[in-house]
C-alpha cells in the first residue's frame, strides 16, 4: 500500500528555549547592574557649576537678571539672562519663597523668575539603597558562583569512573538484518544469539550454556558495528556501544571502573547487548610491555575478564566485540567461556556487493541504463563502506552537473575516485607526459600478454592522488593465488620500468611504487608461501615485536634476499622481452594515450587486438 504524504497542512512550530542556570543568572545580573550604575553615572552633570552665595542670588533676582531657578532639595541651579548657570544652596527645610519675601524681593520680580521644584526623593532613596545593598549582593553571588564551580569540578573528577557508553534503547530507530548485506554467514551465526535473547528458556531447558561473548573479526568497512546493531535490533534489546579507547583515561584505575559501571548498567537493563568496538585497544596480550610499573591497559583488560567470567547462568547479557587485529588479543580474552564464538567477516563477493548496492541505492534516482551486475563486477575488493561512499560520490557528482538521475558514467568515475582519488590537473611538460604514456602502456601490454592476468579495463595518464597515471584491470574473483599468477603480477608491475628503460634508455622515479609492491609480493612468496628454492618454510619475521629475537639467521636472511632478487630480476627480464617484441604496438598505444589521455577497454582492444590464447612469454623461476 502506497503511503501518501500531504505537505499542504504542515506547520512548523519553533520553540525558543531559554536555559536558566546560576551561571547565566549571575552573568546577566552583573551586566544589568553594571548598566544601571553606568546610567546613573551618565545622568549626573558632566560639568561643575560655579557656586555663589545665596545673598548674590537674591540681589540678582531683585535686579531681574535671573530667568530660572531649579530647586532640588537644598540645591539651587540658577540660569541668568546671559544664559549662564551657577549654583547655590539654601538651609535644609527652609522655603525658598519665604527666603525671598524676608529679603524684600518684590512680587513682580518673583513673577519674572521661573522657579521649579524637583522632587527626586524617591530616586535618591533607591540609589542610596542600591548603593548599600548591591556591593554585598554582588559579593555573595560571586562566592556562591565560585563554590558551585568548585563543586562541579569535584563531581567531574568523581565521574571519571562512570561509563561513557552510548545507549541505543528500544525506542531508537531499529537496525535489523535486512539493513545488512554481503555477510550472510555472519548473520546466520548471530541469528542464534538473537534467538537466545528472545527465548532463553528454550536453551536453559535443554541444559545449553548461555553464550557470553561474540568476537567479530574482519577488515575495516565490512560492517562489524552495523551487524552488532542489527543483532540488537532483531532481538529488540538495549544496545550499549563503547570503543576500546574510551575506557582509557589519564587516571590510574579509571578504565577498570568504567568497565564495572558499564556492566552494572547493562545488567540492570538485561536482556541487553554490550558492544566494544576496536577491542584490541585494550585487549592486547599482557606481559609483553618493556616498561615497568602499573599498566592501566592491563588493569582494564583484567576487569573485563573478571566481569565476563562473573556472569551468572541466568543473565541475559551478551558481549559483542569487533577487531581487525585478532592476532594481538590476549589468549585469556578469546578462550571459551568468555568470547565463545568468532564470527569472520570478509570482503563481499559479487552477489554480496549487489545486495549492498541495492540497500544503499534506496532514495537515489538512477538511470534505467545502469547495469548493477557490471557495477558489482567492477568493484572487486570494495568493502561495504567503500560501496556506500562510491554511491554517495556518484550522487554528489551528478548534482554538481545538474543532472536529475545518476548514470553509469557517474558510477564509473566515482568508483575510480574512491580507489585512486580525484583527478588532478597538474602542469606537465611534453616529456613528462610521454614518459607517463610509455610507462602505462608498458603495464598494459605486459598484462595483456600474460595468460592468467585480468583483462584491461582502462588506461589513463590523468593524474590521480599521488600517481601520474594508472592502468586498471577488470578484476575477477580469486580464492587462491597460484605461483604463476603471482609471478605474472610482479612482471606486470615492473612493465612500466621496462618500458622506460627500453624506449628512453633511462629510469624515472615514477616506478617507485611499482617496485615496492613487486618486492613485497616477491618477499611474501619466499618467506610466507614457500614458493622458492628455500622450500616450504615459514621465514616470516615481519609481524614479530621489535623486542622479540628473530628466528632467521644471517645466512638464511642472505638467502632470502637472493631469492627475492632472483624473482624480481626474472620477472623484469620477462617484461622487457615482451615489450621488445611488441615495440610497434607499444609506440602506437603510447601515441594514442598522448592524444586522448584515457583509453577504455573497447578502444584498447581495437588498437592492440584480441588477447592471445597463449602467452608470448612465460615467467619461470
Amino acid at each position: 500500500m502506497a503511503r501518501v504524504k500531504n505537505n499542504n497542512h504542515k506547520r512548523k512550530i519553533v520553540k525558543l528555549k531559554i536555559t536558566a542556570s546560576w551561571k547565566n543568572i549571575f552573568l546577566y545580573g552583573f551586566l544589568l547592574l553594571f548598566s544601571l550604575f553606568l546610567f546613573l553615572g551618565f545622568t549626573q552633570p558632566l560639568e561643575q557649576l560655579k557656586t555663589v552665595p545665596l545673598s548674590q542670588v537674591i540681589s540678582e533676582v531683585k535686579k531681574g537678571e535671573v530667568t530660572q531657578i531649579a530647586v532640588l532639595d537644598n540645591k539651587l541651579t540658577i540660569t541668568t539672562k546671559k544664559e549662564e548657570k551657577v549654583q547655590s544652596f539654601k538651609e535644609p527645610g527652609s522655603n525658598l519663597y519665604q527666603i525671598f519675601q524676608d529679603a524684600g524681593v518684590s512680587k513682580e520680580a518673583l513673577d519674572k523668575t521661573n522657579i521649579t521644584i524637583k522632587d527626586e526623593t524617591g530616586l535618591n532613596t533607591w540609589v542610596n539603597v542600591l548603593s548599600a545593598i548591591l556591593p554585598v549582593a554582588l559579593m555573595v553571588a560571586f562566592f556562591y558562583f565560585l563554590f558551585r564551580q568548585a563543586r562541579g569540578a569535584q563531581e567531574s573528577i568523581f565521574s571519571f569512573g562512570k561509563s561513557s557508553a552510548k545507549l541505543f534503547s528500544k525506542d531508537t530507530p531499529r537496525t535489523t538484518f535486512s539493513d545488512v548485506a554481503g555477510v550472510d554467514e555472519a548473520k546466520q551465526e548471530l541469528t542464534e544469539i538473537v534467538d537466545f535473547l528472545k527465548n532463553p528458556g528454550k536453551y536453559k531447558a535443554i541444559g545449553a550454556r548461555t553464550p557470553k561473548g561474540v568476537l567479530m573479526v574482519g577488515p575495516s568497512g565490512t560492517g562489524k558495528t552495523l551487524l552488532a546493531r542489527a543483532t540488537a535490533g532483531e532481538a529488540n534489546v538495549p544496545f550499549f556501544s563503547m570503543a576500546g579507547s574510551e575506557f582509557m583515561e589519564m587516571l590510574v584505575g579509571v578504565g577498570a571502573s568504567r568497565v564495572r559501571d558499564l556492566f552494572n548498567t547493562a545488567k540492570k537493563a538485561q536482556p541487553a547487548i554490550i558492544f566494544i568496538d576496536e577491542v584490541d585497544a585494550i585487549g592486547r596480550q599482557r606481559g609483553v610491555g618493556i616498561m615497568g610499573g602499573h599498566d592501566e591497559r592491563e588493569q582494564t583488560l583484567n576487569q573485563i575478564l573478571v566481569e565476563m567470567d562473573g556472569f551468572t547462568p541466568n543473565e541475559q547479557l551478551v558481549v559483542i566485540a569487533a577487531t581487525n587485529r585478532p592476532d594481538v588479543l590476549d589468549p585469556a580474552l578469546v578462550r571459551p567461556g568468555r568470547f565463545d564464538r568468532r564470527v569472520m567477516l570478509d570482503m563481499p563477493d559479487v552477489e554480496g556487493r549487489k545486495s549492498i548496492l541495492s540497500i544503499h541505492a534506496k532514495g537515489k534516482p538512477f538511470a534505467s541504463s545502469v547495469d548493477w551486475e557490471k557495477v558489482a563486477k567492477r568493484t572487486v575488493g570494495f568493502s561495504g563502506a567503500d560501496l556506500e561512499n562510491m554511491l554517495n560520490e556518484a550522487a554528489i557528482m551528478a548534482a554538481r552537473l545538474n543532472k536529475k538521475v545518476i548514470d553509469m558514467k557517474d558510477l564509473e568515475e566515482s568508483a575510480t575516485r574512491v580507489k585512486l582519488g580525484p583527478e588532478k590537473k597538474r602542469l606537465q611538460s611534453e616529456e613528462d607526459r610521454k614518459m607517463t604514456a610509455y610507462h602505462e602502456a608498458g603495464h598494459a601490454l605486459v598484462s595483456w600478454f600474460m595468460p592468467h592476468m585480468d583483462p584491461i579495463h582502462r588506461i589513463s595518464i590523468v593524474s590521480r592522488g599521488i600517481s601520474l597515471g594508472h592502468t586498471m584491470m577488470e578484476p575477477t574473483e580469486h580464492v587462491h593465488e597460484t605461483k604463476t599468477r603471482l609471478l605474472e603480477q610482479v612482471a606486470v608491475m615492473l612493465g612500466g620500468r621496462a618500458a622506460e628503460s627500453l624506449v628512453f634508455s633511462e629510469m624515472t622515479t615514477g616506478a617507485s611504487d611499482d617496485i615496492a609492491k613487486a618486492s613485497q609480493i616477491a618477499r611474501t612468496m619466499v618467506v610466507e608461501f614457500g614458493m622458492s628454492n628455500l622450500g616450504p618454510i615459514n621465514l616470516d619475521g615481519e609481524h614479530r615485536h621489535f623486542y622479540e629475537p628473530t628466528n632467521v639467521s644471517p645466512a638464511m636472511a642472505a638467502k632470502i634476499d637472493g631469492e627475492i632478487k632472483k624473482i624480481t630480476d626474472k620477472c623484469y627480464k620477462n617484461a622487457v622481452d615482451i615489450l621488445r617484441k611488441l615495440r610497434e604496438k607499444l609506440d602506437g598505444l603510447a601515441e594514442e594515450l598522448m592524444k586522448k589521455e584515457t583509453i577504455e577497454q573497447e578502444e584498447f582492444l581495437r588498437i592492440i587486438g584480441p588477447k592471445p590464447k597463449a602467452a608470448l612469454a612465460t615467467v619461470k623461476v
